[in-house]
C-alpha cells in the first residue's frame, strides 16, 4: 500500500501542482471562499466523490467509502481562507485578488487533501472504513470555521474516530516532517478595552479624567496580573498590538481604545486570566473616576494532539518518509482552529516541511513573499493518505 500511495502520489502531483496554482492566484477572504469552494466541489465531482457544500456557508464535506465503511472513520481536515495581505511575489500563478494572498498556505492545504481524496477514491477496494474529507473556512477569523463546521454537525454521521491535518512549516526542508504530542498550540482569545474618562486642555489635568494616563497604569499593571496570578509552569502571553486615543498634543481625549491578545495552555487558567483582566481593569479606572468596558470573546482554544494518536502518527511517518526525516516540534504560542477538533475527537495536527534545501523558500507565513516548494506537496498529499488507511 505504502508504494502505491507514493506511486499516485508522483503520478498526479503536475495536477495538485495545477490545483495549487488555480487556488493560490484566485485567493478569497475568511468566510468569503465561494470560488474556492466551487473549484474544490467541481474536482470532487469530477473524481465521483461524494460530498455536500453549503457547510457553515462555505465548507465542503466529502466521503470516501472503502470495504466495511462503517468498521472506522478518519477526517482529513484542510482550511480554504486566505489573508488580506498584497503578494509581493512574481510567479505566474500570484495573486489576481490585489490585497488578498495565500500567505500561510491554505491553498497548499487544501490541493493536498485532493490529492489525497484522489489517491484514497482509487485505492477504495484496498483499505477500511470511511474517510471525511473537511475543507474548511475562515480558519483566520474569528469565531473560526471550525467552530461552525461543528455547529453544523461535521462531526457527526459519521462521526469520526480520529482528525488529522497538515500545516506547511517553512522551518523545516522539504520531505521533513514535524509533531508533538499533547499541548501543542495556544488558545487564543481578542481583547477589547474602552477607557472612558473626561477630556478636556493638556494645561488643566485637574479637570479631567485622563484616559491616556490611565491605559498606561492599565497596560503595566495586567501584565502584572499575568505573571503573578498565573502559574509560571503554564505558557501566558498577554500583547496589546493597538492603542487609539487623542487628537492633539494639547488635548486630553475623552476615550482610549485598547486591543490586544490573550494566548495560554491551559483551559482552566485561560477563563480565570479572562475574570483577572477584566476586573482588574474595571478596578484599576473606577480608582482614577473612569469607566472602563471590556470585552474578551472566546477564541479558539489550545490545541491538544491526542498523545497515542500522534505517536501512531510519528511512526507511520517514519516508515514514509523515513525516521531521519520527522522531528519533535516546540511549543508555539500561536493559535490555530484545528483546536476545536480536538476538543471532540483524537486529533493530530502536525507539520509539513516547504523550504528547499534550508536555502530557499524561507519566508515565514503571514509574510508576502511566503512560499513553498511545491516538491514538498508530494509529502503532503502521500502522508495524508497513508494516514488515512493506518489502523487505529
Amino acid at each position: 500500500m505504502i508504494n502505491k500511495i507514493r506511486e499516485k502520489a508522483e503520478q498526479y502531483f503536475p495536477e495538485i501542482q495545477e490545483i495549487r496554482h488555480h487556488i493560490h492566484a484566485h485567493p478569497e477572504l475568511s468566510f468569503q471562499e465561494h470560488d474556492t469552494a466551487a473549484f474544490i466541489a467541481g474536482k470532487l465531482s469530477e473524481w465521483g466523490i461524494k460530498h455536500t457544500t453549503g457547510v457553515a456557508g462555505t465548507g465542503i464535506v466529502g466521503l470516501i467509502e472503502g470495504k466495511n465503511p462503517t468498521k472506522r472513520c478518519i477526517a482529513l481536515r484542510a482550511d480554504m481562507d486566505a489573508l488580506p495581505i498584497l503578494e509581493a511575489n512574481t510567479v505566474s500563478y500570484k495573486s489576481q485578488n490585489d490585497g488578498v494572498m495565500h500567505a500561510c498556505g491554505h491553498d497548499v492545504h487544501s490541493s493536498c487533501l485532493l490529492g489525497a481524496a484522489r489517491i484514497l477514491n482509487d485505492l477504495r477496494d484496498e483499505w477500511e472504513g470511511t474517510v471525511k474529507l473537511i475543507f474548511q473556512p475562515g480558519e483566520e477569523k474569528h469565531p473560526g470555521g471550525a467552530s461552525l463546521m461543528i455547529a453544523d454537525g461535521v462531526l457527526e454521521n459519521p462521526k469520526p474516530d480520529a482528525i488529522f491535518a497538515l500545516h506547511v512549516y517553512p522551518h523545516l526542508p522539504t520531505g521533513h516532517t514535524g509533531f508533538r504530542a499533547g499541548q501543542y498550540m495556544a488558545s487564543a482569545d481578542e481583547i477589547y478595552i474602552s477607557i472612558e474618562g473626561k477630556g478636556g486642555h493638556a494645561a488643566l489635568p485637574h479637570q479631567t479624567v485622563d484616559p491616556i494616563a490611565i491605559a498606561a497604569q492599565v497596560i503595566t499593571g495586567l501584565q502584572q496580573v499575568i505573571s503573578r496570578k498565573g502559574n509560571p509552569l503554564i505558557p501566558s502571553v498577554l500583547t496589546f498590538g493597538k492603542i487609539a486615543g487623542g487628537f492633539a498634543t494639547n488635548v486630553i481625549p475623552d476615550k482610549v481604545e485598547i486591543l490586544g491578545t490573550f494566548r495560554t495552555m491551559d483551559e482552566k487558567w485561560r477563563y480565570e486570566a479572562h475574570k483577572w483582566i477584566k476586573d482588574f481593569t474595571e478596578q484599576t479606572c473606577a480608582a482614577y473616576g473612569a469607566k472602563a468596558i471590556v470585552e474578551i470573546p472566546s477564541g479558539y482554544p489550545s490545541l491538544f494532539n491526542d498523545p497515542a494518536l500522534t505517536a501512531r502518527a510519528e511512526g507511520w511517518a517514519k516508515k514514509y518518509v523515513g525516521a531521519e526525516h520527522v522531528h519533535t516540534l516546540d511549543m508555539r504560542m500561536a493559535g490555530e482552529d484545528f483546536s476545536f477538533y480536538t476538543h471532540h475527537v483524537p486529533g493530530c495536527f502536525f507539520r509539513m516541511g516547504t523550504n528547499k534545501d534550508g536555502k530557499e523558500f524561507l519566508a515565514p507565513v503571514h509574510n508576502a513573499h511566503f512560499d513553498i516548494n511545491e516538491e514538498a506537496m508530494k509529502v503532503g498529499v502521500g502522508m495524508m493518505a497513508w494516514m488515512a488507511v493506518q489502523p487505529l
